[in-house]
């Protein structure tokens, strides 16, 4: 007996009648990267774009505002300082006479001011200004022990020395000396020794040298 031939042609196999990619169903991955990938570089983008503008906007609205304040390209740089107080109060505690300028010209401008009680030179008096040319002019006393009064003035001017002539203001006589940065004048005291330096020319240094008095209210 022959045997029966089914007539129904045999089952499609399943993967052929899903579309290429994978056996689920879902769409293929773009080449290179991940499902989506495309959309969500175009948000990078976006969004770089977004920041770039914002930051340019905030730059143009900066410059505006600096525009719109007034600027005094006049205005003096040098930070200018008070000594009055700080001078009353190193004269009680100074072992000698402490000097302060007195009837300077407003030009003059105060811009350091110091008094170290244990300085390397003994206890040191530091008062810095400005004159009238601009330029630096200084006053420092200390006690330097005796036969070291050069290594203070050394110290305090960078390196200035001794030329032998000396200058006579208000009835004294102050020993000039000559540096690679600062010029001075030099008096030495039995109490203390009194340097006057700076950048200015000799009539700037003669200027304040002139100007110099004792601050009252050593201790006794």
């Amino acid at each position: 007996m022959a045997s029966e031939v089914s007539s129904e042609s045999p089952a499609p196999d399943a993967a052929a009648e899903t579309p290429s990619g994978s056996a689920d169903g879902t769409a293929p991955a773009p080449p290179g990267g991940r499902p989506g990938g495309g959309r969500a570089h175009r948000l990078r983008l976006q969004s770089f774009r977004n920041m770039v503008l914002s930051m340019a906007l905030i730059c143009v609205g900066a410059f505006g505002f600096w525009l719109v304040i007034p600027h005094d390209e006049s205005r003096d740089p040098v930070r200018t300082v008070e000594y009055d107080v700080a001078a009353a109060t190193a004269a009680r505690a100074a072992p000698y006479d402490l000097l302060v300028p007195r009837g300077l010209d407003e030009d003059w401008r105060a811009t350091a001011v110091r008094y170290d009680p244990q300085g390397e030179f003994g206890p040191t008096w530091r008062l810095g200004f400005m004159d009238p040319s601009d330029e630096y002019v200084a006053l420092t006393q200390a006690v330097p022990v005796e036969g070291n009064e050069d290594a203070f003035v050394s110290s305090v001017t960078v390196g200035a020395t001794a030329t032998g002539e000396t200058v006579e203001v208000a009835g004294d006589t102050w020993a000039r000396y000559e540096g690679p940065k600062y010029d001075a004048l030099v008096r030495v005291g039995p109490e203390d020794t009194t340097v006057v330096m700076g950048t200015a020319p000799l009539d700037g240094l003669t200027g304040l040298t002139e100007a110099l008095a004792p601050e009252p209210g050593r201790a006794a």
